[in-house]
């Protein structure tokens, strides 16, 4: 008897600790999703707060045109059954388009951590011409981890708006048209893929993949291992937005090189005065190198004055200086993201969302 009355008594402090640690969210509901978020932020507000789980069931969660839902905690993790099948949604009017007010989601907090969810910004990009400001995921906070997260639209999906962060994409899929990877700090994104859409509703014009404006780190935006879908309009790796915008390309696979426009990089400036923007081992659909020798660029400000020119392709010396441990020091959110992994397996398979 007491030793049934013990296995009792730790069954129920077992259900009480994962009780404080993990809330569920119901199936499709947007309010259920709102609640959770705002729970798990109040609880977390302190930076050392334990970790704390977000459980969200295939299916859409339409907010309307609700934006910016912050995630203002720290150490919230928001955990999808499936990249394809958990949609985070919202439809913002495109009378109101902007950077900083169309956000499906706004993180505010340090050490958050988001895995297999989509995040769709549905403004009607194509009816805002030339504009349709459209972010899927505005990030003010630090040391975020994106993991199998998709983010759908077309103008500044994803905006690292923290001058000093240091965020960490894996196995992720970003869709844009222009600058639509943009903003601050030193982001590593690691064997995500890229997909550029039609820029304009007849597919005419360019994309522009990535607009830095690295300021206040060192390393800028690195993609390792990426691949770049494009079906449609012609595309720039990316041009710079202001300050000292730094980005390299390191081994990326082009699914069509041709659409790959001969200056590679944007030559026409926002608001700079010099750049760092480089590649190297850059391979097509077939696994073969096709990165130019040389790609020498003069790079102009909009009203072309201040011109420089630069070299585009690294050396392998460069190269090699880009590695997680230099970038990031201390932080190592590739461990970070297996530890977090294998936990959200056993609460997914706990909760039967599997």
């Amino acid at each position: 008897m007491r030793r049934y009355l013990l296995l009792c008594v730790v069954l129920f402090m077992a259900v009480v600790s994962y009780g404080q640690d993990v809330i569920l969210v119901k199936k499709g509901d947007a309010q259920s999703l709102l609640d959770a978020i705002k729970t798990a932020s109040d609880r977390n507000r302190d930076r050392d707060s334990e970790r704390i789980f977000i459980l969200i069931p295939n299916g859409l969660y339409d907010l309307g045109e609700k934006a910016l839902t912050r995630v203002a905690g720290n150490n919230i993790a928001l955990i999808g059954q499936s990249m394809e099948g958990t949609i985070i949604r919202n439809v913002p009017s495109y009378k109101i388009e902007s950077i900083s007010k169309t956000a499906v989601l706004q993180n505010r907090g340090k050490g958050n951590y988001y895995q297999d969810l989509t995040l769709k910004n549905d403004l009607d990009y194509y009816a805002s011409e030339p504009d349709g400001r459209a972010v899927c995921l505005q990030d003010k906070g630090d040391r975020t981890i994106c993991n199998r997260v998709r983010m759908l639209s077309y103008q500044d999906t994803y905006y690292s708006d923290y001058e000093k962060c240091h965020n960490y994409f894996q196995g992720s899929e970003i869709h844009g048209t222009i600058d639509f990877i943009c903003g601050a700090g030193d982001v590593w994104f690691e064997r995500c893929t890229i997909v550029t859409e039609k820029r304009t509703r007849s597919g005419e014009g360019n994309n522009i993949i990535m607009a830095p404006r690295t300021s206040e780190t060192k390393w800028g935006y690195v993609f390792n291992r990426c691949t770049i879908v494009n079906d449609v309009s012609p595309f720039y790796y990316g041009r710079g937005w202001h300050t000292r915008p730094s980005c390299v390309w390191l081994y990326t696979t082009l699914m069509t090189p041709e659409k790959l426009l001969p200056t590679r990089f944007d030559p026409e400036a926002m608001k700079i005065s010099s750049n760092y923007f480089k590649e190297y081992g850059t391979m097509d659909a077939q696994g073969r190198d096709i990165t130019p020798k040389s790609n020498v660029v003069t790079f102009t400000l909009r009203d072309h004055t201040q011109p420089f020119t630069a070299e585009t392709i690294m050396t392998k010396e460069e190269a090699q200086q880009y590695t997680l441990e230099r970038v990031f020091g201390w932080w190592q959110p590739q461990k970070i993201l297996k530890e977090l992994e294998r936990e959200s397996k056993r609460l997914k398979k706990q909760y039967q969302l599997q």
